[in-house]
């Protein structure tokens, strides 16, 4: 981005957004169900994601002749002093990148060729860049909080940042999704399924012509950086692990999935070391949870180890889907506000209603209540680089695995471990306590350039 486009830009310039119709209501009736499911699609896909990109009153839109597209700058960024836009370039663009995917059982021979979905901040030659990996079952967009101080990040810093779609989920390919191995072959169902995603991220990362990469992953998206940086350890610098699933050893200490309630996100304190006693407390809160669980858990089982995903579940009932995902975003998404909550809701209903594909990932990776069948705590202490764990002050995935992960690795002779709890929090704490999140992010970015 130039001065010129920067001016055009401005308020008063011949930059201007295309305009997008207003988000749906989220769903509350059969009727309302069916609209929604009629109107899903990969065009309504890309509208809901575009919405959630467009947050903070962005001031400019960037279009590529190559996709003709229309995409946001974000406000913090386009207010970037214009020599710094000169000297860096930055620019926000989406693209659908064609890379080799190599088959799950790391034969030589490539199967086929499928679009890898990301969007970034670039600037030409910087430092390796950071690269934000969601979660399952989710997309980039979750992270639509954090970009803007992100890109205000990167420009001032002259570095670069990524979010990348994992291969099957959010707006990437939905290729099929298979494991060779039987059933008690835990091992060879673990290695297949990881290998259908940190595959596709090394191929994504020589085609982008990325030297080195800053990992930030969260729950799944933790779990398998943590695996990429085991199978490519000359290939990223640090890892950042926002409430990684899989890391504990016991199932007993994975707790069942749970919400933030409005009262609990209230505030906005920053990230906190991570105590003793602040663990403590987290673990008390998710042991009252687990002593609450109904019955119904052991059907969850059943499906569970049967291969079925969530998301499957909510396809099979057709028309009622939106309905069921509405149930879902009106408690998840409640407190960003009635507008960004219904964006939201949009997003993450049309990619739960796209073809299942990576999601069916999970039954091999993790067991019943998202203990990992490899722990990650059994195989840190090979990572030699910098490591932070972060946690949700009500947080359900289980803190002392962080605690016990840094231990080894420290044991290891890694001394380069670290664990934050963020304040009014839960396991999706990049959008609980975003203003949190984005000063640890920036904090821990810029101590891998010291």
């Amino acid at each position: 981005m130039n001065a010129a486009t920067a001016a055009a830009s401005a308020p008063g310039g011949s930059g201007t957004l295309l305009p997008l119709p207003p988000a749906r209501e989220i769903p509350s009736t059969f009727l309302s169900s069916v609209k929604s499911w009629w109107a899903a699609g990969e065009k309504e896909s890309a509208a809901s994601e575009e919405r959630l990109l467009r947050y903070e009153a962005p001031l400019s839109a960037i279009k590529s002749s190559t996709h003709l597209t229309t995409l946001p700058f974000p406000q913090t960024a386009a207010l970037l002093p214009l020599c710094v836009l000169r000297l860096y370039r930055l620019e926000w663009r989406r693209a659908r990148d064609r890379y080799q995917l190599q088959n799950n059982t790391q034969r030589a021979q490539a199967i086929s060729q499928h679009p890898l979905h990301h969007l970034d901040v670039a600037s030409p030659d910087a430092p390796a860049p950071a690269v934000l990996l969601h979660g399952y079952g989710a997309g980039l967009g979750f992270f639509c909080l954090n970009f803007p101080a992100l890109a205000q990040w990167a420009g001032l810093r002259g570095s670069s940042v990524y979010a990348l779609d994992w291969l099957g989920m959010g707006r990437s390919a939905r290729v099929p999704f298979r494991v060779r191995a039987k059933r008690d072959d835990i091992a060879g169902r673990v290695y297949e399924a990881e290998s259908f995603f940190v595959e596709s991220l090394e191929q994504w990362r020589e085609q982008m012509g990325l030297e080195k990469m800053t990992l930030v992953g969260h729950s799944l998206g933790g779990y398998l950086s943590v695996v990429y940086a085991l199978r490519y350890p000359q290939r990223v610098s640090k890892l950042v692990l926002l409430s990684p699933a899989g890391v504990p050893r016991d199932p007993n200490n994975t707790m069942p999935a749970r919400e933030v309630s409005e009262e609990q996100m209230s505030g906005g304190e920053g990230a906190e070391p991570a105590s003793a006693s602040r663990v403590e407390s987290i673990r008390e809160e998710q042991q009252e949870v687990k002593r609450k669980e109904s019955r119904s858990q052991k059907l969850f089982t059943y499906l569970w180890e049967e291969g079925w995903s969530p998301f499957q579940v909510v396809r099979s009932t057709v028309f009622w889907g939106p309905m069921l995902v509405g149930k879902y975003s009106s408690r998840r998404f409640s407190a960003l506000g009635e507008e960004q909550s219904r964006e939201m809701h949009e997003y993450f209903m049309n990619i739960s209603l796209a073809k299942g594909s990576g999601e069916y990932c999970i039954s091999h990776l993790l067991a019943p209540g998202a203990h990992a069948r490899m722990p990650l705590v059994d195989r840190v202490a090979e990572l030699k680089i910098p490591v932070t764990f972060v946690y949700g002050e009500h947080d359900w995935m289980d803190p002392d695995g962080g605690v016990a992960a840094i231990d080894n690795m420290r044991a290891a002779g890694n001394k380069q471990g670290r664990m934050y709890v963020i304040p009014h929090a839960g396991h999706h704490v990049y959008l609980d306590n975003a203003k949190a999140i984005n000063k640890l992010l920036m904090k821990e970015l810029d101590q891998l350039r010291q």
